[in-house]
């Protein structure tokens, strides 16, 4: 299966066009848009004068027009408002891992590349912080429109497994505890990973990043981690390193970690009101990621 490489990502910016993550708002996510706010009242951009109603701000009475016309006018003002977007990639080693058409860690760039895209040409500042098992996660702040793309594109075409020599070891603690102290209430955070460890210390990071911003869970699977091997001898692993799997007797443990595992994560996505929307290798990524964005479960 191939990796993908840094034109396959740029590409998505085809994909993207056309598609909003601000199609549905919640109350969180208006305190920064993508979009002029419809929000009226003291801002940057100067709109209309009209005549003064009770209850408007008297800071916003245009003085001269009042003379002028004999009567109070008020000055009306939209706010242009850019909502940071933070992409959370968990590039850990067991992402090199696919059975079908594609790795995992293939579908999670290109869902993190799509969604930057979508992100930046909607008008909202993208960051990044990426964890691939390097000393630190990569951090990249939010830049404005299309200027923050290219360097997490980047980011995570480097970062992506290329072997499962190391330790398969999630760093999605480490991810959102660099993330929270960068982040500014309302913003949108698009946590991407396999979710291979699901316990309370994540659960309580999260629920604490969701109280101020908008939080989406993107649960990357595989066919194979679902049904197990069928029946029969199989080899499995790197043309250097092989083993043999009996998939009629694997088949009932394999199973039975994985229900646990759905288990948790759903239980951790309802009790913090997460959106959790699950890409597989098995699917056609972009097409699959394009139609989930449509659906009113995308929106908190």
């Amino acid at each position: 299966m191939k990796l993908p490489d840094l034109s396959d990502l740029v590409l998505l910016r085809v994909a993207a066009r056309g598609l909003s993550l601000n199609a549905h708002h919640s109350a969180m996510a208006q305190l920064y848009g993508g979009h002029r706010s419809a929000q009226r009242g003291r801002g940057l951009e100067f709109e209309e004068v009209r005549p003064y109603v009770p209850g408007d701000d008297a800071r916003t009475i245009d003085w001269r027009v009042t003379a002028r016309r004999g009567k109070p006018h008020t000055k009306l003002f939209r706010e242009e408002r850019e909502r940071p977007v933070w992409i959370v990639a968990d590039l850990h080693s067991g992402l090199f891992f696919g059975s079908k058409r594609q790795f995992k860690s293939a579908v999670l760039l290109q869902a993190a590349a799509l969604l930057a895209w979508v992100a930046a040409l909607g008008g909202d500042r993208v960051g990044a912080i990426i964890v691939d098992g390097s000393a630190a996660p990569h951090i990249l702040p939010p830049r404005g429109r299309e200027a923050g793309v290219l360097p997490i594109l980047q980011a995570l075409i480097e970062g992506q497994p290329r072997a499962p020599d190391a330790p398969v070891q999630t760093g999605l603690q480490t991810a959102l505890t660099t993330l929270r102290p960068l982040l500014q209430p309302g913003s949108l955070v698009l946590l991407l990973s396999d979710f291979a460890q699901v316990d309370p210390p994540l659960q309580d990071m999260l629920a604490g990043i969701a109280r101020q911003n908008d939080c989406r869970l993107l649960w990357l699977t595989d066919p194979l981690e679902r049904n197990g091997l069928p029946a029969g001898e199989h080899r499995v692993g790197l043309p250097q390193r092989l083993w043999w799997v009996n998939g009629e007797a694997s088949r009932d443990a394999w199973q039975a970690a994985w229900t646990e595992r759905q288990a948790r994560l759903t239980a951790m996505a309802e009790a913090l009101n997460l959106p959790l929307v699950r890409l597989d290798t098995a699917d056609a990524l972009s097409d699959n990621l394009v139609a989930l964005i449509k659906e009113p479960r995308w929106a908190l």
